[in-house]
């Protein structure tokens, strides 16, 4: 059973439709990212499946709870994390924890154990009788986060958890989100694809939203035009060359780039997306007898994939 399955999921606002036929899956214990530019329905998704926001159309399940007929079952199996945390100023970081622990059903010794668990998981022992108004935007991402961890949810729905923070409160959060997945599965939506390809094991695309790809890095990568390019760099005749390569299985196209000091010349060898032309290139080369220096197969980054998958030029 998935930890999360939609099937044909709509969300209209008038005449607007935010999403439009998303279907997907997240395996329990997977650490999925979910990406999009802004606008693209990713937000409107998140909130579908945590219930703040009924879908027009479609269907959605967590842990095998449908969203619409057993919403509260779905809620115990969740914790959701917004963009905006809106927290209580006012209030001190334990007793907002508290108060959220007792709307969450917790009661008693449970909430102190339970609260106290949270601020140690969470790195906010020191920061346990602040008021929540005199924290930085790092803690209150944290309190936010141990919001959402109250309870030990199977799921966690975290939206741009990262969002307004600076290097170094972007990896300890980063760290924070690995050390979660050991006992949580992770949806976790966020602009930043960089930390998207170290910590997540899939990568879901949605854009004008439509769900563009879902797979593993590894694949979307392998998969995208750029994944079978190769430079290389030789002396020697380029018509010759050029010719030879091109007799390469899976080869495209061949680019020339220019001459550079010393006579090396530099060539783009495009083949097939998931291809790797570089042992035939340099055997093509070595028998031609012309020295090679240097050979390099572009390795695509998940960047590339987004803006390819994206762009609407």
């Amino acid at each position: 059973m998935s930890m999360v399955n939609t099937e044909h999921l709509y969300k209209a606002f008038g005449r607007f439709m935010a999403v439009r036929d998303v279907n997907f899956s997240v395996e329990k214990g997977e650490i999925v990212g979910f990406l999009g530019p802004n606008g693209a329905g990713k937000t409107t998704t998140m909130k579908m499946l945590t219930g703040y926001l009924p879908p027009t159309a479609g269907t959605a399940s967590i842990a095998g709870y449908d969203i619409l007929d057993e919403p509260l079952e779905v809620r115990r199996h969740l914790g959701y994390m917004p963009e905006n945390v809106p927290l209580y100023d006012e209030m001190r970081v334990y007793e907002y924890l508290a108060y959220r622990a007792k709307l969450k059903g917790l009661y008693g010794k449970n909430v102190r154990s339970e609260v106290g668990r949270i601020i140690d998981r969470c790195g906010l022992n020191t920061k346990r009788k602040n008021m929540i108004r005199t924290l930085s935007k790092g803690y209150r991402q944290r309190v936010g986060l141990a919001d959402a961890l109250l309870g030990t949810p199977e799921l966690l729905i975290l939206d741009e958890p990262t969002n307004g923070l600076d290097p170094n409160q972007i990896r300890q959060i980063r760290e924070l989100i690995r050390e979660l997945a050991e006992e949580h599965t992770v949806l976790l939506s966020t602009h930043i694809l960089s930390e998207v390809e170290m910590i997540c094991s899939k990568v879901i695309i949605i854009d004008n939203g439509e769900i563009k790809a879902a797979d593993t890095p590894e694949q979307l990568t392998g998969s995208l035009r750029a994944a079978g390019r190769v430079s290389l760099e030789y002396k020697g005749d380029l018509d010759v060359v050029m010719r030879e390569l091109s007799t390469i299985p899976a080869v495209k196209k061949i680019i020339y780039e220019g001459t550079l000091p010393g006579g090396w010349q530099r060539l783009v060898v495009r083949a097939e997306p998931g291809s790797d032309t570089r042992e035939k290139a340099a055997a093509v080369i070595s028998r031609l007898g012309y020295p090679l220096r240097h050979i390099y197969r572009h390795i695509p980054s998940l960047e590339e994939v987004f803006v390819e998958m994206t762009r609407h030029d």
